[in-house]
């Protein structure tokens, strides 16, 4: 790491080559020497370990080793770093969650995110720094009855302990499902080969008071079976560049959409949606479009010509994020991951 990468701000590290920045949190320092007891503060990539006594001890597979700094009290190490590499753990876990008071999954500077909640706890039941990787980031105020994600630890610990311990220290709204020690070749995202979501429309006049933030509201009549018309029209492999959020990063819009089914119980009408992977806001602004047929405007053959036209103006508008949850992620059977999908239903 070379000295003038580093630039200082004032609860800020700015890591200049890839534009990072990170917010400083403390988590206890795992250094056993009580002389020079401290803190050790973390950053998305990077470990800070501060002394109080002025003198700062570069972090090397979780042992603290005494270095001078004149120019800071702090020194910086690689996180990966503080992971041993003789003796590592790879687990994976299930996760559930409430999204409407986080700003998405993806840890993001001053703001609350499920990631950031998530590896807060992990880091205090392992000792050291966790980053974890998920199956797929959900937006803004989206839930999840099933999110998987894995990590690396040198820590060991029972799965109970894992599981019991993590629980004790996240927010009531996040849930942790179970946990498995997995293969050394195992990835939450890349070793996906389907993804499933649920979005949820409470149809009726008036909105809900008990259900807000937990399903999405329409006050005008949608017929189902017109949607579920529709929707047949977008089953397979596509260019799905009508249904793809304006900051999307995906390098190719081609998807294959497995499943679409619409259909209603009382006031609440469920999509249910299965693809290899989905684009940003893909779900919300298929449901979106599927509404237009629902409420009469469009005829069910509209949406392929949607589909066809490859531009985003031309489908329907964006549905809110409140009723969208993503219900279950699809493994190759060799991983042995527990779990059907867990499909919300409200009365």
């Amino acid at each position: 790491m070379i000295a003038q990468d580093i630039v200082r701000t004032r609860g800020f590290l700015k890591e200049q080559r890839i534009g990072l920045y990170a917010r400083l949190r403390k988590i206890p320092c795992t250094d056993k020497r009580p002389a020079r007891a401290g803190v050790i503060y973390e950053t998305f990539g990077f470990s800070i370990c501060a002394r109080r006594d002025g003198v700062g001890h570069k972090v090397l597979d979780g042992v603290s080793n005494p270095v001078q700094d004149t120019a800071s009290e702090f020194v910086v190490a690689p996180k990966s770093d503080t992971v041993s590499k003789e003796k590592r753990l790879h687990l994976a876990l299930g996760v559930e969650y409430l999204g409407t008071h986080y700003h998405g999954w993806q840890v993001q500077p001053n703001v609350d995110s499920v990631q950031a909640c998530l590896q807060d706890a992990l880091s205090r039941i392992a000792n050291h720094p966790v980053e974890i990787v998920c199956a797929g980031r959900t937006d803004r105020g989206v839930h999840a009855t099933m999110q998987v994600v894995h990590f690396d630890t040198s820590a060991e610990r029972s799965d109970q302990a894992w599981q019991r311990g993590v629980l004790s220290l996240l927010p009531h709204d996040i849930g942790v499902l179970w946990v498995r020690r997995m293969r050394a070749d195992f990835h939450a995202r890349f070793s996906a080969v389907r993804r499933s979501y649920r979005y949820v429309l409470y149809n009726a006049a008036h909105r809900p008071g008990l259900l807000h933030g937990r399903v999405s509201w329409y006050h005008l009549p949608l017929d189902a079976l017109r949607m579920q018309q529709a929707a047949s029209h977008l089953l397979g492999e596509h260019d799905f560049s009508s249904f793809r959020g304006k900051d999307c990063q995906a390098h190719s819009p081609k998807r294959t959409l497995y499943e679409l089914n619409v259909q209603r119980d009382g006031d609440f009408i469920y999509f249910d949606l299965c693809a290899n992977a989905f684009l940003m806001h893909m779900v919300r602004n298929i449901v979106g479009t599927l509404m237009q047929v629902g409420t009469g405007q469009r005829a069910p053959e509209w949406v392929a010509g949607v589909l066809a036209a490859r531009r985003r103006e031309v489908a329907g508008v964006t549905a809110p994020p409140d009723g969208l949850y993503l219900t279950h992620v699809t493994y190759p059977d060799v991983y042995a991951l527990p779990g059907s999908a867990r499909l919300p239903r409200f009365s």
